[in-house]
């Protein structure tokens, strides 16, 4: 798949997930065979481009090619701004945010709350890719509700604009994350345009990746939800679509040391404290449904995991339990934990 100068492969794709797609996980999806990573989405008001959480937002520095940055906001003259901004501090392709369905996003009239709003969705899309001599993306939902599905008229108008790629989750907003992804109506939607079209949704398998680009027509499939606690489901993807063989599943040896990498990158980056903190949730999705150890035990992991501020503790408890698992026996916490 191309996104203008940018060939992108595989053709599975991290998508933009806040407080998940930061430098660290975007890194490591890419290096375990994510064609493309997208950053969490970076807000269009200037104000808040100095805080610490921007300013990691927009590290860039020896990422991989292409660097795919999601931005969000109402109005065009700041959202091309923000482009311009983000394409100085390293984004090689801008991702423009119209499928969040959050209410803090929504409320706000950002996200896929700008799906009800046809005219200003051109008057944005028309200003950013005017605004940057770079590709522009777009990702939209289904439709606002039940019965606002036009993602069809947007898509049209998206094409009309410039874009260059459109991702589409399968569901309305108001669906969240509840019931079946909508392939069909992602289908619709790419047989209607020349663009890359890239199908979004429940895909949390080679085989489901597989069957979603068989039945959409799609250039390409988007992970978020998926790679959580699973950064090697990019490569299992990949070499599925490459050869239509199913990879085994990582050692926990693997495991344990993709894990630690990652804790190690998480404490450099954001410094010890709150990499401690921001790692907490990373070490519940790897603990996550490990069927070595029973629900009693994972529990047990994470509350005594979650209770260190440091880092040198948290990679030691780390290291402990996953030992534990690759030796077949109960983990021993220390009474000091």
């Amino acid at each position: 798949m191309q996104i203008g100068p940018y060939s992108i492969a595989p053709r599975v794709i991290l998508a933009p997930m806040a407080g998940v797609t930061d430098k660290p996980f975007r890194q490591l999806c890419k290096r375990l065979g994510a064609g493309m990573a997208v950053s969490e989405m970076t807000i269009s008001d200037p104000r808040l481009w100095n805080t610490r959480k921007s300013q990691h937002r927009m590290d860039h520095d020896g990422e991989p090619a292409p660097v795919s940055v999601q931005i969000a906001g109402t109005e065009p003259q700041a959202l091309a701004d923000a482009a311009r901004y983000n394409v100085d501090h390293g984004a090689q392709i801008i991702d423009i945010n119209m499928g969040c369905p959050a209410k803090k996003v929504c409320n706000a009239w950002a996200g896929s709350a700008l799906m009800r709003d046809e005219a200003l969705v051109a008057r944005i899309l028309e200003a950013v890719v005017r605004a940057v001599d770079v590709p522009v993306t777009l990702k939209i939902r289904t439709g606002w509700a039940a019965g606002q599905r036009n993602a069809p008229v947007i898509a049209r108008i998206a094409e009309a604009s410039g874009i260059a790629a459109l991702t589409v989750h399968g569901r309305t907003r108001d669906q969240q994350y509840t019931g079946s992804a909508e392939y069909d109506s992602v289908a619709h939607i790419k047989s209607l345009l020349a663009i890359p079209v890239i199908a979004n949704g429940d895909i949390d398998s080679p085989e489901k990746a597989r069957a979603v680009l068989d039945a959409t027509g799609c250039d390409a499939v988007m992970i978020g939800r998926a790679a959580q606690g699973r950064p090697w489901i990019f490569r299992e993807v990949a070499h599925y679509l490459a050869t239509g063989e199913t990879l085994p599943p990582p050692s926990l040896q693997e495991i344990r040391d993709v894990l630690l990498g990652h804790l190690d990158h998480l404490h450099a980056f954001y410094g010890e404290l709150q990499g401690v903190r921001i790692a907490r949730k990373h070490l519940g999705w790897y603990a996550k449904d490990r069927p070595e150890h029973s629900d009693a035990q994972r529990a047990a992991f994470r509350a005594v995991v979650n209770r260190v501020d440091t880092a040198d503790a948290q990679s030691r408890l780390t290291r402990d339990y996953f030992d534990a698992l690759i030796a077949g026996v109960s983990p021993e916490w220390p009474a000091a934990a």
